[in-house]
């Protein structure tokens, strides 16, 4: 796969935004299309997982807020595929209208992403079915060349929010039995409206933190607490690793400088 990223040695650069949110009321879509105009104004992605929650309630109107959205003008996304998934927010019927179904294998060059549908109808906390993990087993049965990306709405993690780990993926285990020796490289979910890291069967977890708020890891003793602000991240594919890092939005500018001078400038001042 020839990289197409800006980061040197690359394969293959994801933009991710989740929690999105949407509701019928197409202001809600203002963040999300600065999100997308922010990514749109970068490094071309090789693909947009969309991890979840991309309703506030499930509202059909919402996913067409969103369809019109992606399907628009935005400078620099045009062409680049989409993988939207489920959450617990979500509605299966206004989902599959918009987007086909939720569980979907994505090739974006020698990279597979697969998106696994983690919802359970009238609940919050997740769960892989047993179909859907023999199904998985079996399209990790033959290797990606440049290994494979799942993404969950779920973390398959604990959180050290109580009531996010309430929340969390149920038998994480049995997921990790498929996985185990397999080519995922890296596992990408959504829902806990806040960024961690961990690992499940030795593969990197990244839980993505949302565009719609934030929970407050470090609250008060005896809180919980949201709080405003929104952030999208970025999944990149090196040959030896794969690197997860948080794009919070927003900010005042500290530098602002050409990018190839400055790669120019503290190359001359690396030891070789």
């Amino acid at each position: 796969m020839t990289p197409r990223t800006a980061v040197s040695g690359a394969r293959a650069y994801l933009a991710i935004v989740s929690d999105t949110h949407l509701g019928a009321d197409p202001a809600s879509a203002d963040t999300l299309r600065r999100a997308l105009t922010r990514i749109g104004a970068g490094t071309r992605p090789d693909a947009l997982l969309l991890p979840g929650d991309l309703a506030g309630a499930g509202e059909p109107d919402a996913y067409a807020t969103l369809s019109a959205l992606l399907d628009g003008d935005i400078a620099g996304l045009a062409g680049v595929p989409i993988v939207p998934l489920m959450g617990n927010h979500d509605a299966l019927g206004p989902f599959t209208d918009a987007f086909g179904t939720p569980d979907r294998v994505v090739w974006v060059g020698g990279a597979r992403i697969i998106a696994l549908d983690s919802t359970i109808p009238g609940h919050h906390h997740g769960r892989i079915e047993p179909a859907q993990l023999e199904w998985l087993g079996a399209e990790l049965t033959t290797p990606a060349p440049e290994g494979t990306v799942l993404v969950l709405h779920h973390p398959p993690l604990r959180s050290p929010v109580s009531s996010v780990d309430l929340l969390r993926l149920r038998e994480p285990e049995k997921l990790a039995g498929v996985l185990a020796g397999s080519d995922v490289r890296m596992i990408v979910c959504g829902h806990a409206h806040h960024a961690g890291a961990g690992a499940l069967a030795g593969i990197p977890v990244w839980v993505a933190p949302a565009l719609i708020y934030q929970v407050d890891a470090v609250a008060p003793a005896g809180r919980l607490r949201g709080v405003s602000g929104a952030a999208i991240s970025r999944v990149d594919l090196f040959a030896d690793t794969a690197v997860a890092t948080a794009v919070p939005l927003g900010g005042a500018s500290v530098y602002d400088v050409d990018a190839a001078e400055r790669i120019a400038w503290m190359t001359e001042r690396i030891p070789s």
